[in-house]
């Protein structure tokens, strides 16, 4: 097991005691607690856990403790949170991860997302981290402390919501603000013990920086420890703002008697899964045949030249972010100080320009073939790693690593989220197994479009069955 003394937590016999988010809100509503004394225990908590894991970017606990003392309604009603640092909130800059946004000035207005969230009654401490426009999936600067996982603080968090998972498996909120544009929340949710799930396309408000994309690969949600409040907040988004061209998947509050077939998927394209994460995939999928589900290996939902597109279209964003940033951010900008990876990707764009409509094409039509692949294979759910290999060490994917010895480590790594991303199917990361040294290891789920009710029953299936970890442990 991992030594204690590498853990870094907060939990206490505080108002937050160890409640999820739904647990807060219920003591709130029924007075066994106030809102303004969660949040000061969050404050509190943040402080302590924050000096060795570097996940606040931005505090506004002023605020947050104004707030509180007003009255609140909604799922989360006094519930503290953070939201992540590439999304607008009024009176707080947006850094975007990166040291090439100068002094950015305070948001003007909160955007839609931001508000779908906040609608919920959460109560926002600040900014949590990120790396360099998220396009890393762990949260390290290429100059700067990173952002340590708190069950060891020499490992990844992951990312790019990394901030928001660190402080959430630590304990300093019940719950944080995650996006996903190749594996955002389910990533950092695997390397930090947390449930993340990534919503179908459309089911939450678009956030400011994918209403102009060809291709919408973002997804925003949360970062949380249990399944019954990632389902709540699903369905606090579908009642808040219902999007008419998918079904509303309701409060979902367990389990089903329903029994799946589930097609079970081992190795990416790039390469082969680590032993470790195979094991661990298999475990689950012995569970699950266990209790009556079926289990059959079929092939990934993708096609052949699917990572040549996802890549392209990555190396376009980089590309925009390097020579656009100040202009799409209405920022001052200093692309001088861009990280190895904006600037690798951005290079790997220029030499290359005239693949730009076929990749936009293969991901459009990434959709498609990953519906037709449950169709075929008659599957419900499809099971995998969320990751090729077990969270690594910091500096392993750092970008002071240098674009040509990241890059290939950072596609064998995120190998399986992306698929999520292109075509839009929504997909869940679970804490369901650990590594031979106690480390969170995640599972990954994945379902078709709008179906995002079988996910969370079989969720709080597995929770009940196998059980989630607990860094107090």
């Amino acid at each position: 097991m991992t030594s204690t003394t590498t853990r870094v937590h907060a939990f206490a016999d505080d108002a937050l005691g160890d409640l999820d988010a739904v647990g807060v809100a219920v003591a709130v509503s029924s007075g066994e607690i106030s809102a303004a004394e969660a949040v000061e225990a969050a404050i509190a908590r943040a402080e302590a856990v924050n000096p060795r894991l570097n996940g606040i970017v931005t505090p506004d606990y002023d605020r947050a403790r104004s707030t509180a003392a007003t009255p609140l309604s909604g799922v989360f009603a006094g519930v503290p949170t953070f939201v992540k640092d590439n999304t607008e909130v009024a009176g707080l800059p947006t850094r975007h991860g990166s040291a090439a946004v100068i002094d950015p000035q305070p948001a003007a207005a909160t955007e839609p997302f931001a508000e779908q969230l906040l609608s919920t009654g959460a109560v926002n401490l600040g900014k949590s981290t990120m790396p360099e426009f998220g396009f890393n999936a762990t949260t390290e600067f290429q100059d700067a402390e990173p952002t340590r996982n708190p069950w060891h603080t020499d490992y990844s968090c992951g990312a790019s919501s990394g901030g928001s998972a660190a402080l959430v498996a630590a304990g300093a909120v019940p719950f944080a603000h995650a996006n996903d544009g190749g594996g955002s929340i389910r990533i950092p949710a695997a390397a930090c013990g947390l449930v993340g799930l990534k919503f179908t396309r459309g089911r939450e408000l678009p956030s400011a920086e994918a209403k102009d994309l060809p291709v919408n690969i973002i997804s925003n949600g949360i970062v949380s420890r249990s399944v019954r409040d990632s389902a709540a907040f699903l369905d606090a988004v579908d009642r808040h703002t219902p999007n008419r061209d998918l079904n509303r998947v309701g409060l979902v509050e367990g389990p089903s008697d329903r029994r799946l077939r589930v097609g079970l998927i081992l190795d990416s394209l790039r390469s082969k899964t680590d032993d470790e994460t195979r094991a661990a995939v298999l475990e689950v999928a012995q569970q699950l045949e266990k209790d009556g589900h079926e289990v059959v290996e079929v092939a990934l939902p993708v096609d052949e030249a699917f990572v040549e597109h996802f890549l392209h279209y990555w190396a376009m964003l980089g590309f925009s972010m390097h020579r656009f940033g100040g202009r799409l951010l209405h920022t001052q900008y200093d692309r001088s100080l861009n990280d190895s990876l904006t600037k690798g990707l951005a290079r790997d764009f220029i030499r290359r320009p005239w693949r730009t409509p076929g990749a936009i094409r293969g991901l459009k039509r990434s959709e498609t073939i990953y519906k037709d692949a449950f169709r075929t294979n008659g599957v419900d759910v499809v099971l995998s790693p969320v990751l090729g290999y077990t969270t690594p060490l910091l500096g392993h994917l750092s970008p002071a690593a240098g674009y040509e010895v990241m890059l290939p480590r950072l596609l064998d790594y995120a190998s399986f989220t992306p698929a999520n991303n292109a075509s839009g199917g929504p997909a869940i990361s679970l804490p369901l197994a650990q590594t031979s040294d106690g480390r969170p290891l995640g599972i990954h789920f994945s379902a078709v479009h709008g179906d995002e009710r079988t996910l969370l029953e079989l969720a709080f299936e597995l929770e009940q069955s196998i059980g989630f970890a607990r860094i107090t442990d």
